[in-house]
C-alpha cells in the first residue's frame, strides 16, 4: 500500500520532532517536504512521490494540512478568511489535481469490484465545525474562517466523489475528533481526545469505506455527520 499524507507549515498534526521519531521507528515512512498553500512545492513532492513509487500508483492520499486564526465573526478580516481557504480549500484541490495520474493508476491496478481505500482513495480531513446543520462547538468559540473553510471542504469532497467515482477513485471527509495537537491544545480549552485514539479510529474507518461511502462525512469512530 503506498500513501501520502499531505501537510502545510501551518499544520495541527503530527509536526517536526514527533514525526521525525515516526520515521525513524519505521523505515517504510518517508518524509517530503510539502507546503498545499504552494503550488511549485506541490509540483516537487509530486515528482519526488512519483519516482520513489517506480511505476506503481498511489492508492491513498490523505489531505491532512489545517490551521486556525481565532476570529470571532466581529473580528473576521479577508486576509484570514482567503488564508484558510487557500489551506484547507485550494490547496486540497490542487493536490487532489496534481496527484490524480498516480490515483487512476492505482485504481487501474488494483481490485476492479468496488471502491475502496485499498485500491484508490482521497481522503480528506475535515471538522464537524464545518457541518452547517451541527456547528459544532460555536459555544466554545466562533473561529469564522475556520467554521466556513471547512464547510467549503466538505462540500469540495462531496463533488470530488462525484467526478472521481467513474475513475474508480473514492473520496470522503472525516471528522478526526478534537485531539490532543498542537492546534487542538491552542486554546484555553484542552482537547480530550489523544492522537492514538483518533488515528486508530480512522483506520477503522478507511478499511470500511466502500462505494455507496464516496463523497460523505464521518466521524472518527464511523458515524456520518450532517452537511
Amino acid at each position: 500500500m503506498s500513501s501520502l499524507g499531505g501537510c502545510s507549515g501551518g499544520g495541527g498534526g503530527i509536526l517536526g520532532p514527533a514525526l521525525r521519531e515516526l520515521a525513524a521507528q519505521h523505515s517504510i515512512v518517508r518524509i517530503l517536504p510539502l507546503d498545499v498553500e504552494n503550488s511549485a512545492s506541490i509540483q516537487e513532492t509530486f515528482v519526488s512521490v512519483e519516482d520513489q513509487l517506480q511505476g506503481l500508483g498511489l492508492n491513498l492520499l490523505i489531505n491532512n494540512a489545517g490551521r486556525i486564526i481565532p476570529h470571532s465573526f466581529l473580528s473576521e478580516s479577508e486576509e484570514s478568511m482567503h488564508q484558510l481557504y487557500q489551506t484547507h480549500v485550494a490547496g486540497i484541490l490542487k493536490m487532489s489535481q496534481m496527484f490524480l495520474p498516480l490515483l487512476k493508476k492505482a485504481a487501474q491496478m488494483g481490485p476492479q469490484d468496488s471502491l475502496s481505500c485499498n485500491r484508490a482513495a482521497i481522503i480528506n480531513i475535515s471538522s464537524a465545525v464545518g457541518s452547517i446543520t451541527e456547528i459544532y462547538g460555536w459555544h466554545f468559540g466562533h473561529v469564522l474562517s475556520y467554521c466556513c473553510s471547512k464547510a467549503a471542504l466538505n462540500m469540495l469532497t462531496r463533488c470530488q466523489g462525484l467526478f472521481l467515482k467513474e475513475e474508480g477513485i473514492l473520496c470522503a471527509a472525516i471528522h478526526p475528533g478534537w485531539v490532543q495537537t498542537d492546534m487542538g491544545n491552542s486554546g484555553s480549552l484542552k482537547a480530550s481526545l489523544k492522537k492514538e485514539e483518533s488515528v486508530q479510529g480512522m483506520l477503522k474507518v478507511l478499511s470500511s469505506l466502500s462505494g455507496k461511502n464516496s463523497g460523505y462525512f464521518f466521524d472518527w469512530e464511523g458515524k456520518e455527520l450532517c452537511w
